[in-house]
């Protein structure tokens, strides 16, 4: 008892940053999004607007749509990359997967400025490849792009390891037993990665959702995204309504948590009908 105790007061540092950092201010949070920006009373008209004005829930289907087709590409990609790894030697395998860490933490400020240094107006690519100018970077298709950039590193992160137990003997018996290789990857191997590949997909996607700093980098306001909706009304300096910004915090932390519960629940289903 003496050793446990002890034990948990080595985590008290990590209690009260999580404390300071997380549980207050959504307490905090919670409690803003149901008062009035000018007399504090007690009130559900920031929901309202965070739910009817279109200049809010379109930020929503904006960001979810970016995120749901980053995470996507993010996931095929990873899978194909991960692949590719396993059939190479360990030595490689361990610097690709040292790169994969280093590019699924590049992101933010100098992530955009790279791109807008190859992809820009005047990007270097597009003044060697002048087709590439009908592509505009700073749109919603050049946000995808972006944000694909550290989301397959960041699924093969997860990805790769459960890969990598997938043993030869399996599709070497499936193939004893008369089995297809499409019939292998599709019976076992894809069982097998299912959950791991939801678990991903619930990251990518809540990753997606919450980047700020690359966004408003390369679109700012021209791209309506939750983000940048909410750093407006918490930070902005003309439009500040930081209760109405708590309101959207409050429904982009359910929506996350909503993510996650239909990825679980889908998981388990799949699991099921396999079975």
């Amino acid at each position: 008892m003496k050793r446990a105790s002890k034990q948990w007061i080595g985590l008290l540092p990590l209690f009260l940053i999580a404390a300071l950092f997380l549980f207050i201010p959504l307490i905090f949070m919670f409690i803003s999004s149901f008062q009035l920006d000018v007399s504090g009373e007690f009130s559900f008209d920031n929901y309202i607007q965070a739910i009817t004005n279109p200049y809010y829930y379109q930020a929503f289907g904006n960001s979810a749509l970016i995120a749901l087709v980053s995470s996507i590409l993010g996931i095929i990609g990873a899978l194909l990359f991960s692949y590719a790894l396993i059939g190479l030697s360990d030595k490689v395998q361990e610097k690709l997967t040292l790169f994969s860490n280093l590019a699924a933490n590049f992101a933010g400020i100098p992530l955009a400025f790279g791109f807008i240094i190859i992809l820009g107006n005047s990007g270097l690519l597009k003044l060697l490849f002048p087709v590439l100018n009908r592509f505009d970077l700073y749109t919603w298709k050049g946000l995808v792009l972006t944000y694909v950039y550290f989301q397959i590193p960041l699924a093969t992160l997860f990805i790769y390891p459960v890969m990598r137990k997938v043993k030869k003997e399996w599709q070497e018996s499936a193939e004893m037993l008369g089995a297809s290789t499409f019939y292998y990857l599709r019976k076992v191997v894809f069982p097998f990665l299912v959950p791991t590949i939801s678990g991903t997909f619930a990251i990518l996607f809540a990753n997606g959702m919450g980047t700020y700093e690359t966004a408003y980098a390369l679109v700012s306001s021209n791209v309506g995204l939750i983000t940048t909706r909410i750093a407006s009304l918490v930070a902005g300096d003309v439009y500040a309504k930081p209760n109405v910004g708590s309101a959207l915090s409050v429904l982009f932390v359910l929506s996350m948590v909503l993510v996650i519960f239909i990825s679980q629940y889908s998981m388990k289903k799949f699991r099921k009908d396999l079975a």
